[in-house]
C-alpha cells in the first residue's frame, strides 16, 4: 500500500492532483471549503484532466498533518497492492430520501468480500440516522461503515460532494475496499459533559423534536441558553443533547446536535432522531475533555504495525468552535496516537458515521472525533 497527502489552496489543486497520480491511486478524497466547490467548473475540470478516481465533500474546516485550516483543501490518495476499490453515488436531495439514499449506495456496494465504506453525504436536509440505518441495513454488520456529512462552515447552507470528477449539491457519495488484505479499524468518541435535568422526548418525529416533558422544546432550549439563543442555531452546537438509557439514565454514547430551528411549530431539527419517548440531557465541553476524546478515539482505530495507512479524520464543527484557537490540539492527539506510518486528511463536519462501540452497527454520531484506518497487509 503507498499513501500520499498534501494541504494547499484552491490554486494549488492541479499539482496535488498531478503529484497524488504519481502512486497511481485506486481512490482519492478530497475535504475542501465550500467556496471552493463554488467555482464549480474549475474543479471538475482538475480531476477530469488528472484521471484520478475521488471523491469529496465541503467542510466546516479541513484537517491535515499539519493541524486545521480553512479556505483550503486537504487531499490523500491510497494505492492498493491487492484489494478493490469501488465508488458509489446516490441522489439525496431531502429529508425523507434519506434512507433510501443509503440502500441505495449499500447495493451498488454490496459482495461477498465487500469489507468497508467510507461515505460522505450532504450536510443539509438529510436524517443522518436514517441515510446510515440505510446503508448498514443492507450491507450488515460484518461492514465497517464510516464517514460523515459535508459542511458549510457555520452557515448551515449549501453543502457539497465530489465524485467521478462531478459536483453536487444533492448526492452522497462513497468508496468501498474489498477483499481479505484491507484492514479497517474505526473508532469515535466525543468527551462532552452532561448538565441540566434530564428530560423525557414527549413529541418527536424522526429528527425533529417539537415537546420536552410536555412543553415546547425550542422554548425550553432558549432557555437554557439564554443570551446565545438569539445566535441559534449555530450556538446550538455548542450545546447538544445526549441520548440516554431508559434502564439505568446513563449515557448512550449517542449525541444529537441541533442543525436548524422552526419559530413557528416551537421545534428543534436534530442531525439525527430523536426518539420518541426517550430521555435526553444537554451537554456541554472544554477544550481539554474534547482533546481527551479525540486521543481515545484514535487509540481505539491505531494499528501501530500498520505501514504506509491512511487515517480518516471527522470531527464536529461544533468542536471546533468550543476549541477556538486551541482546536489543533485533538489533531495533534490523534496523530501522536496513531503514529508515524500514516498519511492524515479529515474535515469539520456536521455528523460523523461511525460503528456503534456497544452494538457495532454503524450509524450516526454527532459532536464526536471519529477515525478511520485503513492498511493493507503485505
Amino acid at each position: 500500500m503507498k499513501t500520499f497527502s498534501i494541504k494547499s489552496d484552491k490554486a494549488g489543486l492541479s499539482d496535488a492532483l498531478a503529484k497524488a497520480k504519481e502512486i497511481l491511486p485506486q481512490i482519492s478524497v478530497l475535504f475542501a471549503a465550500p467556496d471552493f466547490f463554488t467555482d464549480r467548473d474549475a474543479v471538475e475540470k482538475a480531476f477530469t484532466g488528472a484521471g484520478i478516481n475521488a471523491i469529496g465533500c465541503s467542510t466546516a474546516g479541513e484537517i491535515s498533518s499539519g493541524g486545521v485550516s480553512d479556505n483550503s483543501f486537504s487531499l490523500i490518495a491510497m494505492h492498493f497492492d491487492a484489494t478493490e476499490v469501488k465508488t458509489a453515488g446516490a441522489v439525496l436531495s431531502g429529508v425523507q430520501q434519506s434512507r433510501a439514499a443509503g440502500q441505495d449506495i449499500g447495493k451498488k456496494l454490496n459482495a461477498p468480500n465487500l469489507a468497508s465504506i467510507f461515505v460522505l453525504g450532504p450536510g443539509t436536509n438529510v436524517n443522518g440516522s436514517e441515510f446510515a440505518r440505510g446503508i448498514a441495513e443492507t450491507v450488515g454488520k460484518r461492514v465497517v461503515i464510516t464517514g460523515g456529512l459535508a459542511g458549510d462552515g457555520t452557515q448551515f447552507g449549501s453543502t457539497y460532494t465530489l465524485i467521478n470528477g462531478h459536483v453536487h449539491g444533492d448526492h452522497a457519495v462513497a468508496f468501498a475496499l474489498y477483499g481479505d488484505k484491507v484492514s479497517v479499524k474505526s473508532g469515535s468518541r466525543g468527551g462532552w459533559k452532561p448538565f441540566g435535568p434530564i428530560r423525557r422526548v414527549t413529541k418527536a418525529e424522526a429528527n425533529v423534536l417539537f415537546e420536552l416533558d410536555g412543553k415546547p422544546a425550542l422554548k425550553l432550549y432558549k432557555e437554557y441558553l439564554g443570551e446565545k439563543a438569539k445566535d441559534l442555531p449555530a450556538s446550538g452546537l455548542l450545546y447538544p443533547f445526549s441520548l440516554l438509557r431508559e434502564d439505568n439514565r446513563e449515557d448512550t454514547g449517542i449525541i444529537r446536535t441541533i442543525l436548524a430551528i422552526d419559530e413557528a411549530a416551537g421545534s428543534l431539527t436534530l442531525a439525527g432522531d430523536m426518539p420518541q419517548g426517550g430521555l435526553v440531557r444537554l451537554m456541554h465541553a472544554d477544550t481539554d475533555s474534547l482533546v481527551d476524546g479525540a486521543r481515545d478515539a484514535a487509540s481505539q482505530a491505531a494499528d501501530k504495525d500498520a505501514v504506509n495507512a491512511a487515517t480518516l479524520l471527522v470531527s464536529c464543527v461544533g468542536r471546533k468552535i468550543i476549541m477556538g484557537s486551541d482546536v489543533d490540539e485533538e489533531v495533534e492527539a490523534v496523530i501522536a496516537a496513531i503514529g508515524p506510518n500514516s498519511a492524515f486528511a479529515g474535515f469539520y463536519s456536521y455528523g460523523e458515521i461511525c460503528p456503534h462501540a456497544a452494538t457495532g452497527t454503524s450509524e450516526l454520531h454527532n459532536q464526536t472525533m471519529t477515525i478511520t484506518h485503513i492498511s493493507e497487509a503485505a
